[in-house]
C-alpha cells in the first residue's frame, strides 16, 4: 500500500501519474495499432469495419473504466483514513458486482449486436466485417471488466506501475497477433478482434496470478464476500456518474459516426482515423483525471485539503503544457499527421480538414478533464455528469449535425462541434467550482 499523502505533491503526483500515462498509451495503442495495421492490408470497408466497431467497444471501455473509478476513489479515501475494513469490503464488494455485470453486458451486447450496425448506418460493404469483429470483442467484455477490477484496486492503494506492467504485457501480444492474424492470414476484422480479446485476456490472468501472491495487499477474506449496502452505494456513487457521463460523450461520438456512415466508406473511414488519434492524444488528460481522483482522495481521506487542491493544481498545468504542444503542430500540419497513418489520398483531405479544427479540444476537454477528476475525489462526480451532458445535449450533438447538413463536402465544420462543447463544459466546471468554495463543500486549506 503506497500513501499519496506526502508533502511533495508536483515529485508524487509526477511519479504516481507516469504509469497511469503509460498505460493509457498502452491501452490507445491497442485501437490504432488495429487501425494501422488494418489499414496497411485492406481496402476502405474493412478500415469502416474496424473504425466503427471500435467505436462502440470503446463505450464499452469508458463506461467499464468510469465504474471502475468508483472503486478507486472509494479505495483510496479508504486508504487516507486508514480504514481496512473498508478496503476488503470495497474490493470483495467490486468483485461481485463486476462479475455480474460483465456477464449480463456480454449477452446482452451480442444479443444487440445487429441493432447497433443498424444505428450505426454502417455502410452495406462493411456490414458483416463489422459484426464479426463486434462479437468477437463482445465475448471479451468479462476480461476488460476483471482487468479494471483488478487496476483499480493497485491504483486506490497508491500503485500505479502494476496495471502499466500488465496493459504493456497485452498491448505487445495484441499487437504481434495483429501483424499475424491480419496480415500473414489476412484474417481482416476479425482477425483484429480476436487478438484484442485474447490479450486481454492474458492481461486479466496475468493480473490475477500476481494479485494472489502479492502479499503486501490487502485482500478481502471469505467473510467479506458478500454485498454490503453502504459499500456498494459508495462504488456506484463516485463510478456510475462518471460511466453514465463518459458513456453520453460516446454517444456523442458515435452519433458523429452515424453521419459519417452515410457519405460512404472513404468519409467513415477518415472520421475513425481521426478519432483514434484524437484518443491517442487524450492519454495526459485521462491520466491526469485518473490521477488527480486516486490521489486528491486519498489527501481528503487524510484530511490534507491543501494537498488535493495543489494536485489538481498541478495536474492542470502539466495537461494544459501538452495540450498545446500537440495542437499547434495538428492545426498547421494536419495533412502530414495524417498521412503518417494512410497513403489513401481521399482519407488524407477529409481526415486532415476533420483534425484541423477537432484539436482545439484537447486544450478545452483537458481543462475539464482535471475539474472532474477533482470533483470526484470529494465524491461529487454527480458534477462531471452535468456538465457533460450540458455540453453534449446544447453543442456536440446539435453542431455536429448541422455541419453536416450544411456543408456536405467537408469535415472541417463538423471537427468545430467538439471543442466548442468542452469550452462550455469548462465554463461549467469554473460555475461549480465557485459555487463548492463559496459554500465550504471543497476546500482548498
Amino acid at each position: 500500500m503506497n500513501e499519496l499523502t506526502n508533502n511533495n505533491v508536483f515529485k508524487t503526483l509526477i511519479i504516481f501519474s507516469i504509469p497511469f500515462l503509460l498505460s493509457y498509451f498502452l491501452q490507445t495503442l491497442y485501437g490504432l495499432a488495429d487501425l494501422f495495421i488494418i489499414t496497411q492490408f485492406n481496402e476502405p470497408n474493412i478500415i469502416t469495419a474496424v473504425s466503427n466497431g471500435s467505436q462502440i467497444m470503446h463505450m464499452v471501455m469508458v463506461i467499464i473504466v468510469g465504474l471502475s473509478t468508483g472503486i478507486t476513489i472509494t479505495i483510496g479515501n479508504a486508504v487516507g483514513k486508514k480504514d481496512t475494513e473498508k478496503i476488503k469490503k470495497t474490493i470483495s464488494n467490486s468483485i461481485i458486482l463486476f462479475s455480474i455485470a460483465s456477464i449480463i453486458l456480454s449477452i446482452l451486447a451480442i444479443l444487440l449486436c445487429n441493432a447497433l450496425i443498424k444505428v450505426l448506418d454502417v455502410p452495406s460493404d462493411a456490414v458483416e466485417a463489422t459484426k464479426s469483429y463486434l462479437v468477437a470483442c463482445f465475448i471479451g467484455i468479462p476480461f476488460i471488466f476483471g482487468y479494471n477490477i483488478i487496476s483499480s484496486t493497485y491504483r486506490g492503494l497508491g500503485d500505479s506501475k502494476t496495471p502499466m506492467i500488465l496493459i504493456s504485457a497485452s498491448c505487445i501480444i495484441n499487437i504481434g497477433l495483429d501483424f499475424l492474424l491480419v496480415g500473414l492470414f489476412s484474417m481482416q476484422a476479425i482477425g483484429a478482434a480476436i487478438a484484442t480479446v485474447f490479450s486481454q485476456g492474458l492481461c486479466l490472468l496475468i493480473g490475477v496470478i500476481k494479485l494472489i501472491k502479492n502479499k503486501s495487499i490487502i485482500k478481502p477474506t471469505k467473510n467479506d464476500f458478500k454485498l454490503n449496502n453502504e459499500t456498494t452505494f459508495h462504488i456506484l456513487k463516485n463510478g456510475l456518474p462518471i460511466a453514465i457521463q463518459d458513456g453520453l460523450i460516446q454517444i456523442a461520438f458515435i452519433t458523429i459516426t452515424i453521419l459519417a456512415n452515410k457519405r460512404g466508406s472513404d468519409i467513415s473511414a477518415s472520421v475513425g482515423i481521426v478519432e483514434k488519434l484524437i484518443s491517442f492524444l487524450f492519454i495526459v488528460s485521462s491520466s491526469m483525471l485518473s490521477s488527480i481522483s486516486a490521489m486528491a482522495a486519498q489527501n481528503i481521506g487524510a484530511n490534507k485539503h491543501n494537498q488535493a487542491s495543489k494536485t489538481f493544481l498541478y495536474g492542470l498545468l502539466i495537461t494544459m503544457a501538452f495540450a498545446t504542444i500537440v495542437t499547434i503542430p495538428c492545426a498547421i500540419w494536419n495533412e502530414g499527421v495524417i498521412s503518417i497513418i494512410t497513403k489513401n489520398e481521399t482519407i488524407i483531405k477529409y481526415a486532415s480538414q476533420y483534425l484541423r479544427s477537432y484539436i482545439f479540444d484537447t486544450i478545452f476537454a483537458g481543462i475539464h478533464f482535471c475539474f472532474s477528476g477533482y470533483f470526484c475525489a470529494y465524491g461529487y462526480s454527480i458534477f462531471s455528469f452535468i456538465h457533460n451532458i450540458t455540453s453534449l445535449s446544447l453543442v456536440r450533438i446539435p453542431v455536429a449535425f448541422l455541419a453536416w447538413r450544411d456543408h456536405p463536402n467537408s469535415l472541417l465544420e463538423m471537427g468545430v462541434a467538439a471543442p466548442l462543447g468542452s469550452l462550455l463544459s469548462v465554463i461549467i466546471c469554473l460555475l461549480i467550482f465557485i459555487i463548492l468554495l463559496t459554500k465550504k463543500k471543497i476546500k482548498l486549506k
